[in-house]
């Protein structure tokens, strides 16, 4: 089932002035539940303005966004009640904290959904957890903590209303590899005990490979490729012409190939190199090589 789909959706900005700029054309695609999805592109290509559409932020120039089905701006004055099922964190999402205690600011959006001191409580301690935010660090306000502290807090509110589709733009942006592989990694044991659509998007294409499940590749405001990691990966070259990177391992391996070393190049991850280069070595050991 598709948790999340795009029909024929176009967003264009400033139409009948000099300044029009189209920043989606005409994109089709369905995002399934339970995965994980990353989405790259340029600057410019169309990321943020797919993750506005997602919960009805912004409302398409054309077409339709179904969640589960359902277009969103059928009722435009139910549209707040989608913003509560499609959570967005985007970038930095540490300067929006504003509440006296970080307890505060991640019950913020449970409060509003109109749910018990009970709920409340649970799911502000649950969200917090995922995020690797101890019980003492609620009771402090949030401009006490250190920013990775701060965008665990944010993060942690957008958890806390239980979406049923979590839209990360940039989650780890300018965290050390430490931090990164804190934050990331709570989040994807979220995805996967909620069973939730979790659209990711990165410009690391070392954390798109080593988390997702599907890649969407965005190129002026249009669809470039879509398909699972191997498949996306398998054509580099069509990632070079989009201006995106590898992962460093992906250019390792492509390097290899050159000098005869290896045969294939769609390695993304380190786990999976290793495996490759075991399967190699083996491979030479049994020939005495």
């Amino acid at each position: 089932m598709n948790a999340l789909s795009f029909r024929n959706v176009s967003v264009v900005y400033g139409e009948g002035t000099p300044f029009r700029k189209v920043a989606l054309d005409n994109i089709s695609v369905d995002f399934p539940s339970g995965e994980i999805i990353g989405i790259i592109g340029h600057t410019g290509s169309g990321k943020s303005t797919l993750a506005m559409l997602s919960n009805g932020l912004l409302k398409p120039t054309s077409g339709k966004i179904l969640l589960e089905g359902k277009d969103i701006w059928e009722n435009p004055k139910e549209i707040k009640n989608i913003r509560f099922k499609v959570g967005i964190a985007f970038q930095y999402p540490e300067y929006q904290l504003f509440e006296e205690t970080v307890y505060k600011d991640i019950a913020f959006g449970p409060k509003n959904m109109g749910l018990g001191d009970e709920e409340i409580d649970k799911r502000v301690r649950s969200a917090a957890s995922f995020c690797g935010l101890s019980d003492d660090i609620l009771q402090k306000s949030p401009f006490e903590l250190s920013g990775g502290q701060k965008r665990r807090a944010a993060i942690a509110g957008v958890i806390a209303m239980d979406p049923q589709v979590l839209v990360l733009d940039e989650p780890a942006a300018g965290l050390d590899p430490l931090g990164r592989e804190e934050i990331l990694g709570g989040l994807i044991e979220y995805q996967k005990q909620r069973g939730s659509l979790m659209l990711l998007i990165s410009h690391s294409m070392e954390d798109i490979a080593k988390y997702c499940d599907r890649i969407l590749v965005l190129k002026s405001g249009s669809i470039y490729m879509y398909g699972t990691v191997n498949e996306i990966f398998m054509q580099a070259e069509r990632l070079f012409n989009a201006s995106l990177d590898l992962p460093q391992i992906t250019k390792l391996f492509i390097e290899l190939k050159k000098r005869g070393i290896v045969e294939t190049t769609d390695v993304y991850t380190v786990k999976y190199a290793h495996k490759e280069i075991e399967k190699l070595f083996k491979i030479k050991t049994e020939n005495g090589l």
